[in-house]
């Protein structure tokens, strides 16, 4: 655990996501929320968020964190565990959930989106995900929830072909199920498909979220995601490095904004609702690197020519009209602020605060 992410995030990111929201918090007052997943990346922002939003608008609402080492997060966000808006339960989602009390909205966002689990040990990354979900949905089923928001991933789209500058979520391409390193894709797959069964079958109202590329405080640098590696080396004054061609397109969407969308979408969405959560702002990984090391100031950039690494060689950028049309949500940073936003939460130094 680095010490900054001790830290609450930026005041000014919280600010911006709870009134990205907007009036639709005012239907938590008095809610009891199931969030799965809310100990890593993007579930420690959707409970800053969640928390900064009930201050501000006096909400009396909790939100029970199912997590697998609740005494570990606490030292790792403590203004977070002594917050009596939450509760810290220990449990793992591979396991059925026991939990007393009735639950107005379920947030599943446990997955561990490991590179290395997906490549080495494809089975358990599939049956993370899947019987994950399976036992998510079971007890939102049992417990009568008003609503269940899945955190689904754009890899469920498979290849994106080239000449698709972005992907709606009408697209019916999907991964090849012959290749086992799309186990997490198809594991997703999977997840919906429990999702879309339980709405059939039980009438549960169930909303998805496609989540594309992510960048923002509490991103791990120096691990598997281009980005995060980037701007580690662009920090420490070294030559950014892509280890591939940098052919690749991708795109980067703020986790502020993030956040943001999946609370819109928790409670502003229809039922049965499918969002592409992600940036439309396409960026090759070798722009990626000259950008990141041209705004922090670094040795420069360098490509190594190989073939792109990873799952994905081509393009992964969605189409983001259906959210902006039907909640009104669209990106506030860019990826340059982004960037900046990123290491300035890692000690580099900029105006942003």
């Amino acid at each position: 655990m680095s010490e900054a992410d001790a830290r609450p995030l930026p005041t000014a990111d919280l600010i911006a996501a709870v009134a990205q929201v907007g009036a639709a918090w005012a239907t938590l007052d008095g809610a009891r929320l199931l969030l799965t997943g809310g100990t890593g990346f993007i579930g420690r922002w959707l409970l800053e968020v969640v928390a900064h939003a009930a201050a501000r608008h006096a909400l009396r609402c909790e939100v029970v964190v199912v997590s697998r080492d609740p005494a570990r997060f606490a030292a790792q966000a403590p203004h977070l565990a002594a917050s009596p808006r939450f509760r810290f339960v220990a449990g793992d989602v591979l396991q059925p959930l026991h939990l007393d009390g009735a639950f107005s909205h379920v947030i599943h966002a446990a997955t561990d989106a490991s590179a290395d689990l997906n490549l080495n040990h494809p089975r358990r990354m599939f049956d993370i995900v899947v019987s994950g979900t399976a036992n998510v949905v079971d007890f939102a089923v049992a417990n009568g929830a008003g609503r269940l928001l899945l955190l689904s991933s754009g890899a469920v789209y498979g290849a994106q072909p080239w000449e698709v500058e972005h992907v709606g979520e009408d697209w019916r391409g999907a991964p090849d199920c012959s290749e086992p390193k799309n186990a997490y894709a198809e594991g997703k797959r999977a997840a919906e498909m429990l999702c879309a069964i339980a709405a059939k079958e039980h009438g549960l109202d169930t909303v998805i979220a496609r989540i594309f590329a992510v960048l923002g405080p509490l991103l791990a640098l120096g691990r598997h995601f281009a980005a995060g590696n980037f701007i580690g080396e662009a920090m420490a004054g070294r030559t950014v490095t892509v280890e591939g061609a940098g052919t690749a397109v991708r795109s980067y969407l703020y986790a502020g904004d993030l956040a943001a969308w999946l609370w819109a979408a928790l409670l502003r969405a229809p039922a049965g609702a499918v969002y592409n959560m992600g940036s439309d702002e396409a960026v090759t990984i070798a722009d990626l690197a000259a950008r990141t090391a041209a705004l922090l100031g670094s040795a420069g950039h360098v490509v190594l020519g190989r073939p792109d690494p990873g799952w994905n060689p081509g393009r992964y950028v969605p189409s983001i009209a259906r959210i902006a049309r039907d909640l009104d949500m669209r990106a506030q940073v860019g990826l340059d602020d982004a960037i900046r936003r990123t290491a300035a939460w890692n000690g580099w130094t900029d105006e942003y605060r």
